[in-house]
C-alpha cells in the first residue's frame, strides 16, 4: 500500500502534579523522576480533572 503511514506517534503527555510540602504545581511526563522542581520533595498529589465521571438520569 502506497502512502500509508499507519497510527501516529503520540508525544508523552505531561500530568499536573502538586507538591506534598510546598504545594507548587509541577508537568511531570512518563518515567521522569518524581521529585518537585522548587523543593525537592518527592510526595506528589495527581490534581484532579474538572470533567464529571458520570450523571445519573
Amino acid at each position: 500500500m502506497e502512502g500509508y503511514q499507519g497510527a501516529p506517534i503520540r508525544q508523552p503527555v505531561a500530568m499536573t502534579y502538586l507538591c506534598a510540602d510546598c504545594g507548587a504545581e509541577n508537568q511531570l511526563k512518563p518515567r521522569e523522576p518524581i521529585r518537585c522542581q522548587d523543593c525537592g520533595h518527592r510526595i506528589m498529589y495527581k490534581k484532579r480533572t474538572k470533567r464529571s465521571k458520570c450523571t445519573a438520569t
